[in-house]
């Protein structure tokens, strides 16, 4: 057990050793940031300055070194455009981006995975014809489509604008329900075919010749089993909380950090760019592990090898 929980830190770690490497690379060649940063009709001397006062005129590999001991130090850049750290302008826009994802995850899961039951336990029937049908329909469809019909019908119809303010429960309960439909798809879709793969496993068989009830058989033996890919899915689930919001919250105006990223990136700012990408980084594989661990919990079979 030590060394499955050894291995999956020494994973963890390297992987985020891995993103801010790439963060790094794809910042500096994807353009020269001296001259995003200067007025367009800037000479070079100013552009030169630009360069040097973001040591940029440092060969690569010291600047990457110096990147890496900012991070050590907790130093994550400053916006050039407010002058504010970028850690505190990701963390002010953090709460609204935690709500508005908390309850798409919980929509999803609490529609989706009775959904996903019900059509395994009536298989073959027209409920579960419907319930594959609307998990194709929600995976499928758009969300930003979707938020555009419910923003077009809250305006035509009842003159009412939705999903600009996190203080009010209309209108976080619409963009949740629209960053929250495609998940709830992929939690029908993922909790019918393992309950349906568990049921029909030797051991259920055995369980019903033995003379165990139904209840007990589902509650008991396949609920358990049939919850390990649910739970990696979780796990995903929380991991893209952050960044999983990116396009809803353009489409309704939300004062989250999807609506920051998108800003950052069209004006450039590097060090706030820098800090978000990495606090998704950390957060998927924060997520992950955690999701490593608590296989250690409910499936056996780890605690076992």
């Amino acid at each position: 057990m030590i060394g499955y929980i050894a291995s999956r830190l020494i994973r963890a770690v390297l992987t985020l050793l891995i993103t801010i490497t790439l963060v790094f690379i794809f910042i500096r060649f994807s353009g020269d940031p001296a001259a995003a940063l200067a007025p367009p009709d800037a000479p070079q001397e100013v552009i030169e300055q630009y360069r040097r006062a973001l040591g940029l005129d440092q060969p690569l590999w010291s600047q990457y070194l110096g990147y890496l001991g900012q991070l050590t130090r907790g130093d994550f850049g400053y916006s050039i455009h407010t002058g504010q750290p970028s850690a505190q302008i990701f963390l002010a826009r953090l709460p609204s981006t935690l709500l508005l994802g908390g309850a798409a995850l919980a929509i999803a899961l609490v529609m989706g995975v009775p959904l996903g039951t019900v059509a395994a336990l009536n298989r073959g029937k027209t409920i579960d014809r419907f319930v594959i049908g609307f998990s194709v329909f929600a995976f499928a469809l758009p969300n930003f489509l979707f938020g555009l019909v419910i923003i077009l019908i809250g305006a035509l119809v009842f003159q009412v604008y939705v999903g600009s303010s996190p203080d009010s429960f209309f209108d976080v309960i619409f963009p949740a329900l629209t960053l929250g439909l495609a998940a709830m798809g992929a939690f029908a879709r993922f909790a019918r075919s393992s309950l349906l793969e568990t049921i029909n496993a030797p051991f259920m068989v055995a369980a019903e010749a033995r003379g165990i009830g139904r209840n007990r058989r589902l509650l008991r033996h396949a609920a358990p089993n049939a919850a390990i890919p649910l739970v990696t899915l979780i796990g995903l689930s929380l991991g893209g909380l952050i960044a999983g919001s990116v396009v809803t919250e353009q489409v309704f105006g939300w004062p989250g950090v999807g609506q920051l990223l998108v800003r950052s990136v069209a004006t450039r700012d590097i060090a706030t760019v820098q800090f978000i990408v990495l606090a998704v980084a950390v957060t998927m594989i924060t997520a992950n592990l955690l999701v490593d661990l608590l296989y250690l919990l409910i499936d056996p079979r780890i605690r076992a090898q």
